[in-house]
Parts: structure tokens; C-alpha cells; sequence
């Protein structure tokens, strides 16, 4: 860690917001931080109170004492490879602005990829206005089950998550996004007491070798919960529950989507097949992220 930190006595002395990024991000890239101007910048503007948009127009905006001083609490965390959005309690995720919290996921951004190939298949159906009833397993923040419902107009959703601290900041999400009349949140262990047919089921599952959190980034490591992360010893634990256990909730024709961890498409794949959902690979959709990756594989439910 970078020794005296440019911004370590910002409370004391005069500074504005572009000197304090400035100086953030000189002490990022120090630190070997991949994003150094990008950090700087969000935590700054969050620290100030600042817009981007009032940021651009007046970027030598004085810090008062306290903005100081939280721009300096959020450099120590940072530096501690805390990530940006837990700092500032905030994560964009599909266009959108959501609440994150120590008990969820932080959302990435190739989990857009499977938002996308849901809504692509949906449109293509025809049925991006239809009453249809989305089903999200492992719901965290929410964001995915609330992205399609904001995309989806006369659509319903369900969130299943284990921590009923995660489906408090879904539930939050769900009233600032205005989506709350048509997310209902449940606290359990996958699906075990829930009934009814649904028409679209998602989910991002833990799917993390159990032997290989220790090697994940400290953003990772340290601050997602374990829970969001462990698929157990070969990362494929929680798919094998999901597809067995979801299954009679979905009807004929019902489709599902899963995220997938790098390298483990083809295994599940196989798991889809051997589970009864389709009968073939070439019924699998398979969708690749902004990194070329097989992220997301999406079927319809056979019969």
C-alpha cells in the first residue's frame, strides 16, 4: 500500500473535486488497482454529492470538511480492495441503479447476458407484453428478476433467496424501481415450498469450485458472501438441486436460463439433457459475454 496517501489530511486542507480524483487516482494506480480513474471518479463524485452531469459542468467544486473526510475513508477502503459499489452501496446493472449490501452478490456486468437472452427470446416469442410469471432463483439484489419485469410491462415475478437480509435490499430495489405491485420476495432454500406454473425461470447460482475461492480477487474473496459463491467441490452442486427441483414449477414449453462459470458450458449442458429439460444440444441457446465467454444457456422446457 502507497505510503503517506495524497488525500490522507484532504479534510484539512482546501481542495475541489477534480484535484481530489486526480489524486485518488494516482494512488490507486500505485496500488495496482486495475480501474484507478474510473475508482477515483465514482467515489469522489458519490463522496461530494456531485452528479456526473454537475461534476462536468463545475469540476473545481470546492470539498467542504466532510466530503473530504469521506473521501478519505473511501480511499482506505478501497485500498483495502473493498469494491467501489460496496463503498457506495450502489451497483448499475441493465440501465438501472441498484442497492447492494454485505448479503448479495455484487451484480457484473456479464450477468446482463442473461437478461439478454431472456428479453431476446421473449420478443422473438412474441410475448414481451403477455401476463407471463417469472421465477428467479437466488435472487440477491434482484436485479435480474426486476430488469425483465421493467422490460415485461404486464409480467410478475417471485425471488427465492436464502438470506432474508438479501430480499430486504431485493424488496427495496423493487419500491425504487416501482416494480413492487408485481415482485413478490420469499426467504428459502431454493424452491422448497413454492407452488404454481411458471413461465420463465432464471438463475445465477453459486458456481465457484469450492477449492478455488481462496484464489478469487479480494473483491471477490473478501467482500461477496460465500453463500453467492460456493457451488461445492466440482461448482456444479446448486445447478443439480435447481434443475431437479425447479422442474415440475415450469410448464410445457416454460423457459429457462442459467448463468454459467467459465469452462462449464458443455458440462451443463449434459446436465440439462440428463434432467429432462430438453433431449438434445441443439435445443440449448447458448449465449457468449462481452469477453467472448460462455456465460448464459437458455432452453425451453420440453413436452
Amino acid at each position: 500500500m502507497p505510503e503517506a496517501l495524497p488525500l490522507a489530511d484532504v479534510a484539512a486542507r482546501p481542495a475541489t473535486a477534480a484535484e481530489a480524483i486526480r489524486d485518488l487516482a494516482r494512488c490507486f494506480r500505485q496500488a495496482g488497482i486495475a480501474t484507478p480513474e474510473r475508482d477515483a471518479r465514482l467515489l469522489v463524485l458519490h463522496a461530494c454529492g456531485l452528479s456526473a452531469e454537475a461534476y462536468i459542468l463545475a469540476p473545481e467544486t470546492p470539498l467542504t470538511a466532510d466530503a473530504g473526510a469521506r473521501v478519505a475513508e473511501a480511499c482506505r477502503r478501497r485500498l483495502e480492495r473493498e469494491p467501489v459499489s460496496r463503498i457506495i452501496g450502489r451497483r448499475e446493472f441493465w440501465g438501472r441503479s441498484f442497492e447492494v449490501g454485505p448479503a448479495t452478490l455484487d451484480p457484473r456486468a456479464d450477468t446482463e447476458t442473461l437478461v439478454e437472452a431472456v428479453l431476446g427470446i421473449v420478443s422473438e416469442a412474441g410475448r414481451r407484453d403477455a401476463p407471463l410469471r417469472v421465477l428467479d432463483l437466488g435472487t440477491g439484489t434482484g436485479c435480474i428478476l426486476l430488469s425483465l419485469l421493467a422490460e415485461m410491462p404486464h409480467a410478475t415475478g417471485f425471488g427465492i433467496d436464502i438470506d432474508p437480509a438479501a430480499l430486504g435490499v431485493a424488496a427495496r430495489n423493487a419500491a425504487a424501481l416501482g416494480l413492487s405491485a408485481r415482485a413478490l420476495f420469499c426467504c428459502c432454500d431454493w424452491v422448497a415450498p413454492i407452488v404454481g406454473c411458471f413461465d420463465v425461470i432464471v438463475t445465477n447460482p453459486p458456481y465457484i469450485e469450492h477449492s478455488d475461492i481462496a484464489r478469487l480477487d479480494p473483491e471477490v474473496r473478501l467482500y461477496d458472501p460465500p453463500s453467492a459463491l460456493d457451488g461445492g467441490a466440482d461448482g456444479f452442486a446448486a445447478y443439480r438441486r435447481i434443475m431437479v427441483e425447479v422442474f415440475p414449477l415450469a410448464r410445457p414449453g416454460a423457459l429457462f436460463a442459467l448463468e454459467a462459470g467459465a469452462g462449464q458450458m458443455s458440462q451443463l449442458i449434459d446436465l440439462l439433457i440428463n434432467s429432462g429439460w430438453v433431449s438434445s444440444r441443439s435445443s440449448c441457446n447458448v449465449y457468449t459475454d462481452l469477453g467472448a465467454h460462455e456465460r448464459a444457456v437458455a432452453v425451453l422446457k420440453q413436452g
